[in-house]
C-alpha cells in the first residue's frame, strides 16, 4: 500500500526520535568470572571478554550472571553455546577499570560505565553513552564516537551509496516487493556488522542480536548509535587494523563461504514462471541453438501442485525425472524454488509429518501458528531445532532423487500475507532448549532454513557440492547459501543501486551475491537489459529473472542487436571462468569479497571512499558499467598505478579520471598492469567437454621494471575432493627488466588431473616484437603454433606475444629478449 501525505502528520506514531534513558550508573564492584570481567552497575551490568588478541566482546546484562551463549551466527561454539575466550588482565582504581588483552585495551569510567577502546595506542572509538530505555529488558542504545574523517561500510543488504555515514537502517528481515528506494531501512537480509575506515586504518563492530536492531549514523555528526529492541546487546569489536583484516576477523567467527560448484558460477535464467515442461525445454534448446552459454534454469512456484513444496504438478511437469535427465544431457541444472510455508492440508504428507512430530512453530500455549502465503493457510517449520532441520534436510531427497543439485529458498524472512508481513513475534521457538520468542530471533529464520537445505542436500548428493540460493539471512548466511537481492525493478536506478548493495554485502562477509539481471518487476527494455547484462556477468551471482505479466527478458527478447551483445558478455564470463573461480576460492579461504569496492584495495585514496558506480573483480579487473539510458560516455576513475583498456590494450596512467567512450556494444573494462588473469576457451556450460581444454595466463606488463605473480587455483569444480588435496596451484611469476621479461610457470601443488595437453601465456604490453624468446621453443606462425606442442608466436596486429608449452610439473621458464 502506498503512503499518502497523512504519513507525515505531526502526531503520527513512529516518527524518528532520539530517546533518553538511564545509564548503567556507577560501577560498584568488579569481579572475575572465568575468563570474563564483570562490572556491576547500579541499574544494569557490563561484562567483557577477550576472544583473541584482535577481538573483544562486551555484553550488557541483568541478574547475577551473563548468558554468553551466542546466536547461530557464530561458528566454533563450545558445547554450552559459548565461544572460548582468553584470560583478561585488569586493574581497578577509584575512577577507572583498565582491561587489556593482546593488542586491545578498554578504559572504563566507573562513574557511568562508558569506555574507550584502543589498539596498540590507536583509539578506535569511545562509548559515549550506554542507555537503557523501556521498562522491559533489551531496549538499549550505545552511542559510539565517530571522527569527521570516518567512513562506514558493511551492514549487508541495504539501499543507498557505499559509505553509510548519514544513513539509518533497521535490522528486521522484511518482504519488500515495493518500493526499493534509498529511504527503505529494512530489506530481506540483516547483517549487523559495520567496518569503520579512518586514515587508511579500520576497525569493525558486530552486534550479535537477531531481533530488531537499529544502526543510526544520521542523528549525530560525531557519533553513531546502535540500538536493540529486545534480546541482548552483545557486541564484538574487531581491531583490524585495516579493512581486509576486519573482514577476515569477522568471518573467522561467523564462517566463510564453502567453495560452490563451478556450474553455479555460470549464467542462470529464471522467470516467474516457466509454466510447463515444454516451455523449459524450448528455453534450454534456444540457449544451445543460439550459442548463448547457460548452466542453470530456475523454476518458480508454478512447478508445484497448488504451491505445495516437495511436489511437481503432474499436468504441467509430467515425468520430472525424465525432464531432468534430458536437461542434464544438454548441460543444464534445474534449481526449483522452495518456500518454508507448508500447506495446511490433512491429505498432504509433508504437513501431516510436521503435525505428527511437532515440527511446526507454535504459540506458548501450544496453539499451531498458521499464516497465509502462496498455498493459502500454511504451517511453518521451527528451523531453530536441529531435529526439524534434519527432517527438512531429509525432505530434500525428493529433489535430489530427480537429479536436482540446487535449491532456491524464497519467502523465508518468513514472509506472511498479513499487516506485519511476517510471523507473530510471540511465537515460541524451541531453539534447541534455549527457548526464544520469534521477536527475539526473527532474523535467523531464513538462515536456519538455508542451513537445513544446504546440509540436507550435502548428505544426499554423495560427495557433490550443493548450491543454495536464499532471499533472507543473518550474519553467517555465507556458510550455507548465495544471496540474491530480492524483488528489484527494471529501473536504471535499480541497476545503479545494485552495485553498492552487493559491494557492502561482500564487505559484510557475504561474497556470493547479485541482483536479478534486467530487474524483476516492471518492464525492461533492450537497452536496459543489455547494459545490465554487461554489468551483471561480473557480479558473483549472475541470474536474469523477471516477474509474471512483465515483458520477456531472455537474452534474445529484443532482437539480434541486443542478443549479440549479451551473448558476447555472457561468453566473456565463461572465458574468464578460471579467473572468477580462483577468486571464489580466495573468498572461501579468507572471507574477502570477490566483487570489491575500490576502497578495499586503495584505502588511502579519498577518491575511492564512496565510489560505487564501478568496482573490482578480484584485485585487478576494474568494471565501469553504463547505468543510464542513451549514454555512450562516462567518467572512470583509475586508481594509482597503470591500467590497460581491455578492448584497445592501451596502457593508461592511474590516479586520475578518464572519459571513456562506451557505445551500446561496449562496457568500459580495465585490467591492472602488473597482474595475471587466467582464461580458457569458450564453453556453453561450465562442465562442457571441449577439444581445447588449455588455460591461458594473460600477463599484463608494467611500464617499468618490477615483479609480480599469481598463484592460480583449480580443482574439479564439483566435489569435495579438494579437501583431500585434489587441487592444483599453478604459479605464474613475472620479472620485468629493462631489456627482458622472464616468465616462469610451475605447479606449486599438483593433486588434480586437469586432463589438458598444454597451457599458454599471452604477454600484453610489449611495444614491439621480441628479438627471441629463450626457453620457449621455436618461433612459429599462429597456425603452426596451434598444431605444435610448444613454441611462440608474435601477433603484430594486437602487439601480443603468445607462448605455448606442454602441461607438465615444470611448465615454463622463458626469457623474452626485447633488445
Amino acid at each position: 500500500m502506498l503512503d499518502t501525505s497523512e504519513a507525515i502528520h505531526p502526531d503520527a506514531k513512529g516518527q524518528q526520535e532520539t530517546k533518553s534513558g538511564l545509564t548503567l550508573g556507577r560501577v560498584t564492584r568488579v569481579e572475575v568470572q572465568g575468563e570474563a570481567l564483570i562490572l556491576w552497575g547500579e541499574r544494569f551490568n557490563l561484562a567483557v571478554k577477550a576472544i583473541n588478541e584482535q577481538v573483544m566482546q562486551w555484553k550488557v546484562f541483568y541478574g547475577n550472571k551473563p548468558d554468553w551463549r551466542t546466536s547461530a551466527a557464530m561458528i566454533n561454539r563450545q558445547e554450552d553455546g559459548t565461544l572460548s575466550a582468553k584470560q583478561l588482565k585488569h586493574s581497578v582504581t577509584e575512577t577507572t577499570v583498565l582491561v587489556t588483552y593482546g593488542e586491545l585495551t578498554m578504559n572504563i569510567d566507573r562513574q557511568n560505565g562508558t569506555f574507550d577502546v584502543m589498539q596498540n595506542g590507536r583509539k578506535l572509538f569511545a562509548m559515549r553513552s550506554l542507555l537503557r530505555h523501556a521498562e522491559h529488558q533489551g531496549d538499549f542504545t550505545a552511542q559510539l564516537t565517530m571522527e569527521s574523517e570516518d567512513r562506514l561500510y558493511g551492514l549487508g543488504e541495504k539501499t543507498g551509496f557505499l559509505d553509510k555515514r548519514g544513513e539509518r537502517y533497521t535490522m528486521w528481515n522484511t518482504d519488500v516487493y515495493a518500493p526499493h528506494v534509498p529511504e527503505m531501512e529494512e530489506l530481506y537480509q540483516s547483517i549487523p556488522m559495520m567496518a569503520v575506515l579512518r586514515q587508511g586504518q579500520a576497525y569493525g563492530v558486530f552486534l550479535d542480536n537477531p531481533g530488531r536492531t537499529v544502526f543510526d549514523m544520521r542523528v549525530h555528526d560525531d557519533a553513531f548509535m546502535i540500538q536493540t529492541r529486545t534480546g541482548d546487546m552483545d557486541m564484538y569489536v574487531y581491531a583490524g587494523p585495516d579493512l581486509k583484516e576486519v573482514i577476515r576477523q569477522y568471518t573467522d567467527m561467523t564462517g566463510r563461504m564453502p567453495l560452490p560448484p563451478k556450474w553455479s558460477l555460470g549464467y542462470h535464467q529464471s522467470r516467474y514462471s516457466y509454466m510447463n515442461r515444454e516451455e523449459v525445454m524450448n528455453l534450454a534448446r534456444s540457449f544451445r541453438e543460439k550459442q548463448i552459454p547457460c548452466d542453470v534454469i530456475h523454476l518458480d512456484i508454478h512447478y508445484m501442485t497448488g504451491y505445495r513444496v516437495f511436489t511437481f504438478d503432474e499436468e504441467r511437469y509430467p515425468d520430472p525425472a525424465g525432464m531432468m535427465a534430458e536437461l542434464k544431457e544438454m548441460g543444464f541444472h534445474i534449481v526449483p524454488i522452495v518456500d518454508p510455508g507448508v500447506k495446511r492440508d490433512a491429505k498432504y504428507p509433508a504437513y501431516m509429518e510436521g503435525i505428527d512430530n511437532n515440527y511446526f512453530c507454535k504459540y506458548a500455549e501450544g496453539q499451531l501458528y498458521i499464516g497465509k502465503v502462496w498455498p493459502e493457510e500454511s504451517a511453518f517449520p521451527d528451523f531453530t531445532e536441529e531435529r526439524v532441520r534434519d527432517w527438512w534436510g531429509e525432505k530434500q531427497s525428493f529433489y535430489t532423487e530427480l537429479g536436482i543439485e540446487g535449491i532456491w529458498n524464497d519467502m523465508n524472512e518468513p514472509a506472511i500475507f498479513n499487516e506485519t508481513k511476517t510471523m507473530d513475534t510471540e511465537i515460541i521457538h524451541g531453539n534447541d532448549g534455549n527457548r526464544k520468542t520469534h521477536g527475539e530471533i526473527h532474523n535467523l529464520y531464513g538462515m536456519n532454513m538455508s542451513q537445513a537445505t544446504y546440509e540436507g542436500l550435502k548428505k544426499e548428493l554423495d560427495g557433490k557440492r550443493p548450491f543454495v540460493l536464499t532471499r533472507a539471512g543473518y550474519s553467517g548466511i555465507q556458510r550455507y547459501a548465495a544471496v540474491w537481492t530480492g524483488d528489484n525493478r527494471s529501473f536504471w536506478e535499480h541497476m545503479s543501486m545494485a552495485m553498492p548493495m552487493v559491494l557492502n554485502l561482500g564487505m559484510s562477509g557475504v561474497p556470493f551475491s547479485g541482483p536479478d539481471i534486467g530487474g524483476f518487476a516492471h518492464h525492461t527494455s533492450g537497452e536496459l537489459l543489455t547494459r545490465w547484462t554487461q554489468m551483471g556477468v561480473f557480479f558473483p551471482f549472475a541470474r536474469n529473472h523477471s516477474a509474471i505479466d512483465m515483458v520477456r527478458q531472455e537474452p534474445w527478447s529484443f532482437g539480434d542487436k541486443y542478443e549479440n551483445i549479451q551473448r558476447e558478455y555472457i561468453s566473456l564470463r565463461y572465458r574468464w571462468m578460471p579467473y572468477l573461480y580462483h577468486w571464489f576460492h580466495e573468498a572461501s579461504q579468507t572471507g574477502l569479497p570477490i566483487m570489491r569496492p575500490l576502497v578495499l584495495e586503495y584505502p588511502n585514496d579519498p577518491e575511492t571512499f564512496n565510489l560505487c558506480d564501478q568496482f573490482l573483480v578480484g584485485d585487478s579487473v576494474l568494471v565501469a558499467p553504463i547505468y543510464r539510458p542513451s549514454t555512450e560516455w562516462r567518467s572512470v576513475y583509475l586508481p594509482e598505478g597503470e591500467w590497460y583498456d581491455e578492448w584497445t590494450r592501451e596502457r593508461l596512467e592511474g590516479g586520475r579520471h578518464i572519459h571513456a567512450h562506451a557505445p551500446i556494444e561496449k562496457m568500459p573494462l580495465y585490467v591492472r598492469a602488473g597482474s595475471v588473469r587466467m582464461e580458457e576457451s569458450l564453453r556453453q556450460f561450465a562442465a562442457e567437454a571441449i577439444e581445447d581444454t588449455s588455460v591461458t595466463a594473460c600477463v599484463y606488463l608494467k611500464g617499468e621494471a618490477g615483479s609480480f605473480n599469481l598463484n592460480w587455483y583449480e580443482d574439479d569444480g564439483l566435489t569435495y575432493k579438494y579437501e583431500e588435496g585434489a587441487y592444483n596451484i599453478v604459479s605464474t611469476e613475472v620479472e620485468q627488466g629493462a631489456d627482458s621479461v622472464r616468465i616462469q610457470m610451475n605447479y606449486k601443488h599438483q593433486g588434480f588431473e586437469a586432463k589438458r595437453s598444454h597451457v599458454s601465456v599471452r604477454v600484453i604490453g610489449l611495444a614491439e616484437a621480441p628479438v627471441e624468446v629463450k626457453g620457449a621453443g621455436e618461433q612459429l606462425s599462429e597456425e603452426a603454433l596451434n598444431q605444435a606442442a610448444n613454441g611462440w608466436y608474435w601477433n603484430e596486429g594486437n602487439k601480443e606475444l603468445v607462448v605455448k608449452c606442454q602441461d607438465s610439473a615444470s611448465l615454463l621458464d622463458a626469457v623474452v629478449v626485447l633488445k
